[in-house]
Order: C-alpha cells, then structure tokens, then sequence
C-alpha cells in the first residue's frame, strides 16, 4: 500500500514540476510586440492612462490604470496585458513627469506702502507654485523703505522644474497723508431675502443662509416663514496657525434652533490649518462637535489664510491635498464634503478635487466657469430673524 501511495506522489509531483516548466518556457517565449509613442513626458498632474503612451500591441491591456502624475520626474508603468496567444504578461515602460507650469506671483502692477514701513515684500506678496513647495523668490531692483519715491521693480519667482515669472510692478513708498479717511452718508446696500428668492429660485435651487457668532440671537421660526431653505452653521476654528480650538459661541443655540425648526443644516469651518495632519484634526475635532445633531447638508473647508501663504511651505498641490485630506475624513464619518473659496483663489490656486465646491462671489451673475453646488451671492443680506446682515446662498440640486 506504501509503495503505491509512493508511486502516486511522485507521479503527481512530475505532474505538477512539468505543468509549471511548461507554463514558464510558455510565457519565457511568449511573443511581446509592444510599440511606444514617441513622446513619453506627461505634465505634472495630467489624466493619463497605460494606453496613453502605447502605439501598438499585441493584446489587449487587462487594467488600462490611471497613472499617477502627482510627482514629478522618471516613472516606470508597469501593467498586464493578454497577448493574441492568450497569454498573460507584464510589461513595463517609463515616462517622465514634468512640471512646465511657471509660479504664481499675486502683485498688481502697484505696490503701495508707508514711509519706514517694515514690509518685506518677498514675504508678504504671495509667491507660490503648483509643485514646487518653496520657490525661490525675489525682488529684482533698488528701493528704500524709508525714502518716499516711486521705484520700478520686477518679482522674479522660479520654481524647482526652472520655470520662471517676472512682473514688472511700481513700489510707492508714501508719506501717510494723516487723514483718518472720508467717511459716507449714503446708505449702504442690502440685499433682500425676498428679493433673492423672487430671482433665482426654480425647482432646482434652494435659498439659504450661512451664519456664526457674528449673527447673534436668530429666530429660526421667522427663518421658516421668511422661507429660508438652508442654512449652514459655523461650528468653529482655531485660534490661529497650530492653536487650540474655539467653539463658535453660538454653535449649540444655533444648531439646536435650526434642528428644532426643520431647517436643513450644513456646517462650516474656518481652518488655519498648515499640514495635512492638522487639516485631518480640524475635521475630527468637527465630528466630535457635531455628535447628536442632525446634519444632512456638506461640511465645508474653510481656509482663507493667504496673507501667511508663503511661510507654510506648501505647493498648490500641498494645500489642494491638505483640504482633501479634511474633506475624506468627513466622508469617511457619512457626511458629504465640500470646499469653501472665493472666486479668485478656485480659478488660480485652488487645483482640481473630487469634492464639491461652495462658491463665494458676490455678484448678481457669477461667470465663474468651474463646477459648484452652492453659491454664496453675497454678505448683505436682509432676512426677518436676524438682526443685521447674513450671507445669502443658493444650492444647486442635482437633476438626473
């Protein structure tokens, strides 16, 4: 019986060692005709696919993966393919991921300050990049701080990659005049929540309101019969780069109000987050604040510190990533997220991201051409419940 179980193991190991010999010289010999694109440089955080930079090939690719363009230099691809025999194979091709995108240096074509005035221009004029977390950046040409004059400056900015951005700009050093500035009688606009809703809102639109500490006491049933749709809370944020967190005072009175109203409720939060640990922070400290409440509209990511831009050292890639980071934790949690900017900054830093965004532009007709699901229209607005001004917003549903 021994020598029979014997036999038959070793009939089943030459079995098993020729199946695998056979499969080795079958791929070893297999036919590999793969012909590559001439121009194998993709742009730095370019869409791009396996199939992209292939011309031909003898198969037919299994996963035509997107590849990753979110770091700049030499890349090898590797991916699997069936061939025409019907054999399965990997292969592999490299490309180089380039950075052709000069910096951005935000300077109008005047640049005023006072006489003695500390200001150290390279530091206080943003200067930033795409991928390049530190740019070089200087000022080329001579000006005294403490001598009043006009002086014809450039901004030289260049980034890792060697891309470069000149502008040319006036430095006004000026005597402070001493007036304490002409003051208006003239009444100053206000934007009606009726009016609001008589233009904008369809079947596809919502109108409401965002609020914080700075609205006071608000009756969230006058909200309701003022027609108030929505409102998005401000929860908090920090007292300052790296501080300890700061409950809006009015978070709890405005939440319990709007819940008890039936108000639909969205959530803010204004970070001066610098990282992308403390932006995850910001949010999980937001999570644990909103525990117990009813939520069912975005949280939104609220930064706004571009004044201290260039002493956080990140590339617009860094901060797009840093917000995501904030955003992925609440989705995580089953909220929706959202990003909160102004016009300007989503058309030149902000770069693209999968999360919605919450447009801030105050206009009667954005021309804004990006994606956004909500529309902060403006900051003077009018609404029977609040005493004072508030933000009116319109959200944009989704239609199938």
């Amino acid at each position: 019986m021994k020598k029979y179980i014997i036999i038959g193991s070793i009939i089943i190991i030459l079995l098993v060692g020729g199946f695998f010999t056979w499969h080795y010289l079958r791929v070893k010999n297999a036919k590999i005709e793969i012909v590559l694109k001439d121009d194998l440089d993709i742009e730095f955080l370019s869409d791009a696919k396996v199939s992209d930079f292939i011309e031909s090939i003898n198969g037919k690719i299994i996963d035509d993966k997107k590849i990753d363009t979110t770091k700049v230099g030499t890349q090898e691809v590797v991916f699997k393919f069936i061939n025409e025999d019907n054999i399965e194979l990997e292969s592999s091709y490299k490309i180089n991921v380039v950075d052709v995108t000069p910096p951005l240096v935000w300077l109008n074509s005047t640049y005023n300050v006072n006489v003695g005035s500390e200001d150290t221009l390279v530091d206080d004029i943003l200067c930033g990049d795409d991928f390049d977390s530190n740019p070089t950046c200087e000022i080329v040409g001579d000006y005294n701080m403490d001598e009043a004059g006009s002086y014809d400056l450039v901004f030289k900015a260049t980034d890792s990659s060697g891309n470069v951005t000149e502008k040319e700009f006036t430095l006004n050093v000026r005597v402070p005049s001493g007036s304490s500035g002409s003051s208006s009688s003239g009444t100053r606009n206000r934007t009606e929540f009726a009016d609001v809703i008589a233009e904008y809102k369809t079947e596809n639109t919502e109108i409401g309101i965002d609020v914080s500490k700075w609205q006071g006491d608000i009756d969230f049933d006058a909200l309701n019969s003022a027609g108030v749709e929505f409102v998005i809370i401000r929860v908090g944020t920090a007292d300052g780069i790296d501080g300890e967190y700061l409950l809006d005072s009015k978070f709890k009175q405005n939440i319990e109000g709007a819940n008890k109203a039936g108000i639909p409720v969205g959530i803010y939060f204004y970070s001066y987050a610098n990282s992308k640990d403390r932006a995850i922070a910001d949010a999980k400290w937001i999570l644990k604040q909103i525990e117990g409440y009813q939520v069912d509209l975005p949280i939104a990511f609220d930064w706004e510190n571009w004044s201290f831009y260039n002493e956080f050292n990140l590339s617009f890639f860094g901060l797009t990533d840093m917000a995501n980071s904030f955003l992925s934790v609440v989705e995580d949690a089953g909220y929706e997220g959202m990003l909160y900017s102004s016009k300007t900054y989503l058309e030149n830093i902000w770069l693209n991201t999968d999360y919605p965004v919450w447009l801030a532009h105050y206009t009667s007709k954005t021309n804004y051409a990006g994606a956004f699901s909500y529309w902060q229209l403006c900051n003077n607005g009018r609404v029977s419940g609040i005493n004072g001004d508030v933000d009116i917003n319109i959200r944009y549903l989704a239609t199938e």
